[in-house]
């Protein structure tokens, strides 16, 4: 949800807390702006809850912040997961945060055709196959993916890159749900970049 003046807009289906209502429920709002240009739009309706908001943050931190998988990479797996979820609002969000971490706008065009690209790696090959088929609902992982995966990471990688894909499975079903309005930076990424992937808005326009 954007957020302009101190105001939100109303979600489709929960009420956005503004950033006034947010700061009287005790929640700082800066951590959430280290990685997005505007405020997510389901800090506005976590904060309903703030000790669920809190704890919500302390993963996010500990699965993007600093870890043993480029970040780039940890975003882009994110979007993949996102896209075989059907999630529109997340994928815009992994997108363009992969673009904002190094992942170039080329790359991720041409993310769908990741295992012929001579763009990719053969590890991100096998991250990026490990995090579509994680990203379906049954998990479509097998016991040969994770073999794959296991040539190019070690445990505590792929745990790690798992622990992003389950992340926004939270993230992809929140923002689904509520059809939470899609703030103007990813809106603006999705539709020049990714509407030829299959993205569109869908009912995130607000």
């Amino acid at each position: 949800m954007a957020i302009a003046n101190g105001k939100a807009d109303s979600m489709a289906r929960i009420k956005s807390l503004t950033l006034e209502e947010l700061a009287e429920r005790g929640i700082d709002t800066s951590p959430f702006l280290a990685d997005f240009a505007e405020l997510p739009g389901s800090i506005t309706t976590l904060g309903y809850r703030p000790d669920i908001l809190q704890a919500t943050l302390g993963l996010w931190t500990a699965i993007m912040g600093a870890g043993r998988v480029a970040a780039d990479l940890k975003y882009m797996a994110g979007y993949l997961a996102s896209m075989a979820a059907g999630c529109q609002y997340c994928s815009a969000h992994t997108a363009s945060n992969a673009a904002h971490s190094g992942a170039s706008v080329e790359k991720i065009a041409a993310i769908w055709d990741y295992e012929r690209s001579p763009l990719f790696s053969q590890a991100e090959r096998a991250a990026l196959s490990f995090a579509v088929l994680a990203g379906q609902s049954p998990s479509g992982v097998t016991d040969a993916a994770m073999a794959q995966l296991a040539v190019h990471f070690d445990e505590q990688q792929i745990v790690e890159l798992l622990a992003v894909i389950a992340l926004y499975g939270f993230f992809n079903r929140w923002n689904d749900s509520l059809a939470t309005k899609l703030e103007e930076t990813p809106r603006r990424f999705g539709e020049a970049h990714l509407a030829g992937q299959g993205w569109q808005i869908g009912n995130h326009a607000g």
